[in-house]
């Protein structure tokens, strides 16, 4: 009761005293962050100071008087003013000069500034780029530096699989789930993308890099909707629907979305295994479901100048699943068709997920100080049934009979409660922060399996199981970052978490537990020489946690010579990034990097070469060194040409730490991209988007090589219409191909064509006031919300 009395006493007892003054710094083409702001008396004596966000905007308290106000920034003429304070006080737009006496060379900067280096992230400025008024959210992310979105993945080239950010907060969404929410953004409504390489102590130590999408904010007391309606033509094809309106007047906001996708996808696999004694050329054809229905309901309140609270309410019902069809050929080592195997099944699935999300925050002082508190609620419930037959026919195709018949029912449930405390609290040069958080998860699962050879289900129990897991976690982090010299900055953090976790699977009688504590250290030091180059060094540790389902033991079969499993004792993977960056004159980017992971865990696919079938199982397995460098160029050759290019070079190099029946591969690999938007008129819009990755080894793989070619074409139309349409891998040669790998001497090629070529066509009408204020959340459990997909 005495720690509620104390929140209490935080959240809602700080209000300050005196009169507000607020403005926005910027320069002629954007605006400025880590401005500073200085209150002087008359005799020139410094009262309080402050510094400018993110978006350049700044606000200070100050007794009731005259002052002189000093705006200043590396760069820049000084912005000085003699202001008489009886009231609150709006200086609106604060220009700052460059000055040219402090450069070593004087640059006009007549183009907008599309990508920056900041000391521990690289910014996509999305904002001042055409394409933001092209495509949705996934499209915009394809085009950001260091990013790759490929087959419901992200991922940041040199540090693998990555978490996604919105507005600083963990989507509760990975894969395709992820990238569908995505695509249900409107490019315009994006601010930039922060590409996190290393993340800073503040943010949840899991996954390899961050990728943070920060949506734009709108202005006061004015309302806005936006309807679209997007069909997806491939093999198949499907529709969304969706309707955004914002409300925000005086002291209330209001957001709400509704989502419905329905129709279908095609999705083509292959997969060759060379058995000692035979060739299995195996060819795999989905019909996806791609049902789903999501709602999103925000409600913030401003209870005074200095305290908001606010609650959030994020749901979605997916309907998967589909029919598949695979045929297997299976050849003698002469290379003649002994038997041909057909296996017909028809998955039926439901997910449905609930979020709700409680904050409130407070400024404590006029010095910057502020505390917020976040708690949150997660339940995910899924239900999967798939049902299938094998039959085999000899050469000429006559039937040998049935083999196989089988019925998979899963369920899971998921439930998590987290809260976290965020606290800023600057100290004279030095800017501190520090926070907590709780994390619970309870997961129980059950899967039954029923023989349905004779006709009727038979319960097979050796193949049948339950299994429970609950996972403990509290974290602690403090960060600071402070001027060592005027071109010099320093940022320093360290985040504790402790883990504690219990798996039980009822029917084997087999139990893990595991409780560990670990040490998340970051370090960043930029150097700006002058307004031309800037150089940053940054050293960061991260966590990779199994996702639950990597955990859950059941068998899940395929056919009867087809089977994945997880392992509930997989334990965590570690890495440690180091990166070097440097910028020039804010449109070449260079980055050399090293990136170290140590218990490293992932899929590994196995066969029995006796019994000819293949098992997918999880382990850990693997020490993994990723080096590289990465360019990035910005330019506008001519007003009605805007380009982005990428060159990327990544090594490989891997040893296995257990015997798992095959040699590590090492490599090289090079990835190049190009992504150019043309202005055909005033309101049309080409783009040509290209990118190439070459054939690489990394780890106990070898991939083949991709290519891509994207072209689109958008219209603006009286009314605020949109017409969208985008021909996307024209050639259809960006799909996953030649994935092999050889364990236990057999020796496994995969690939698959989730129908990377197709036609988009979007339309869109917005009305209202285009004014409308969005302060957009997520929920404070993302983390463990994702790694439930």
């Amino acid at each position: 009761m005495k720690r509620l009395t104390v929140v209490t006493f935080l959240f809602f007892s700080f209000l300050s005293f005196g009169q507000t003054i607020k403005g926005k710094v910027t320069d002629a083409v954007e605006d400025i962050g880590f401005a500073d702001i200085v209150i002087r008396d008359n005799s020139n004596t410094i009262i309080t100071g402050t510094s400018s966000d993110d978006n350049g905007n700044f606000e200070i308290k100050v007794a009731k008087g005259t002052y002189k106000i000093v705006v200043s920034f590396l760069g820049y003429t000084d912005w000085e003013k003699q202001i008489k304070v009886d009231k609150n006080l709006d200086l609106g737009i604060i220009k700052l000069e460059e000055d040219s006496q402090s450069l070593e060379e004087v640059v006009v900067q007549s183009k907008r500034r599309v990508i920056q280096q900041k000391v521990d992230r690289l910014v996509f400025d999305v904002e001042k780029s055409v394409v933001s008024e092209v495509g949705n959210g996934a499209d915009i992310l394809k085009l950001a530096p260091r990013v790759q979105v490929q087959n419901g993945a992200i991922e940041i080239l040199g540090k693998g699989a990555s978490r996604v950010l919105i507005n600083g907060r963990l989507s509760p969404m990975e894969g395709e789930e992820l990238v569908s929410f995505l695509e249900s953004l409107n490019g315009n409504d994006i601010k930039s993308i922060e590409v996190i390489t290393n993340p800073p102590a503040k943010y949840e130590a899991a996954g390899g890099g961050l990728i943070n999408i920060i949506l734009k904010k709108a202005k006061l007391n004015s309302w806005h909707n936006t309807s679209s309606l997007v069909y997806n033509q491939n093999k198949f094809n499907f529709a969304t629907l969706r309707n955004n309106f914002s409300y925000n007047k005086n002291k209330f906001s209001l957001v709400s979305s509704l989502s419905a996708t329905k129709g279908n996808l095609n999705n083509i696999e292959d997969l060759k295994i060379n058995y000692p004694n035979s060739f299995w050329d195996i060819d795999i054809e989905y019909k996806d479901r791609r049902d789903s229905y999501s709602g999103r309901l925000q409600m913030d309140y401003k209870i005074s100048d200095n305290v908001n609270i606010g609650a959030q309410y994020l749901g979605n019902l997916n309907q998967p699943g589909g029919i598949s069809s695979v045929v297997s050929n299976v050849f003698d080592l002469s290379g003649n068709l002994d038997r041909v195997i057909k296996n017909t099944g028809e998955n039926t699935v439901n997910t449905r997920n609930h979020n709700v999300n409680f904050y409130a925050e407070t400024k404590l002082d006029t010095l910057g100080r502020s505390i917020s508190f976040n708690a949150d609620y997660f339940t995910y419930k899924s239900d999967n049934d798939r049902d299938f037959i094998t039959e085999a026919f000899d050469n000429s195709g006559n039937s040998m009979g049935i083999t196989s018949g089988g019925l998979n029912m899963t369920d899971q449930k998921i439930e998590n409660f987290s809260s976290k405390i965020d606290v800023n609290y600057p100290i004279d040069k030095v800017q501190l922060s520090f926070g907590a958080k709780t994390s619970n998860t309870k997961i129980n699962s059950g899967v039954q399996f029923f023989n349905t050879l004779s006709g009727s289900p038979v319960l097979d129990i050796t193949n049948s199981n339950d299994f429970m897991y609950e996972e403990n976690n509290i974290a602690g982090y403090v960060s600071s970052n402070f001027n060592i010299s005027e071109k010099t900055k320093v940022q320093l953090g360290v985040r504790v978490e402790n883990t504690n976790t219990l798996g039980v699977s009822v029917q084997t009688n087999e139990s893990n537990r595991n409780n560990f504590t670990q040490v998340f250290p970051t370090a960043y030091i930029s150097y700006k020489k002058n307004d031309n180059n800037t150089f940053n060094f940054s050293y960061g540790r991260r966590i990779e946690r199994p996702r639950f389902s990597d955990l859950n033991p059941f068998k899940i079969f395929i056919n009867d010579n087809s089977f994945s499993e997880g392992n509930p004792f997989l334990n965590p993977s570690f890495m440690d990034g180091f990166e070097f960056t440097h910028s020039y004159k804010r449109k070449l980017n260079s980055s050399v990097f090293l990136n170290v992971t140590t218990n490293g865990f992932g899929v590994i696919f196995t066969s029995d070469p006796v019994e000819e079938t293949q098992i997918v199982t999880r382990d850990n397995y693997i020490t993994q060194y990723n080096y590289g460098i990465s360019e990035n160029y910005s330019s506008s050759p001519f007003s009605w040409w805007e380009s982005q290019n990428s060159f990327n070079v990544i090594g490989y190099y891997s040893k296995f730490e257990k015997n798992i029946g095959a040699a590590p591969r090492n490599g090289l690999q090079l990835r190049v991209a190009t992504n150019n938007t043309f202005s055909v008129g005033e309101k049309s819009k080409l783009i040509v988007n290209s990118w190439y990755s070459s054939p690489f080894n990394g780890g106990l793989y070898r991939l083949g090589g991709m290519y891509n070619l994207s072209i689109g074409y958008q219209q603006s139309f009286k009314n605020n219409f949109k017409l969208s349409v985008f021909a996307n891998d024209v050639f259809n040669t960006s799909a996953v191909n030649n994935l092999e790998s050889v364990v236990d001497g057999v020796r496994q090629v995969y690939g698959q064509n989730y129908s990377t070529r197709n036609l988009v066509l979007s339309l869109s009408y917005s009305f209202g006031n285009n004014k409308i204020k969005v302060n957009k959340r997520n929920f404070g459990n993302d983390e463990e919300q994702g790694r439930s997909n």
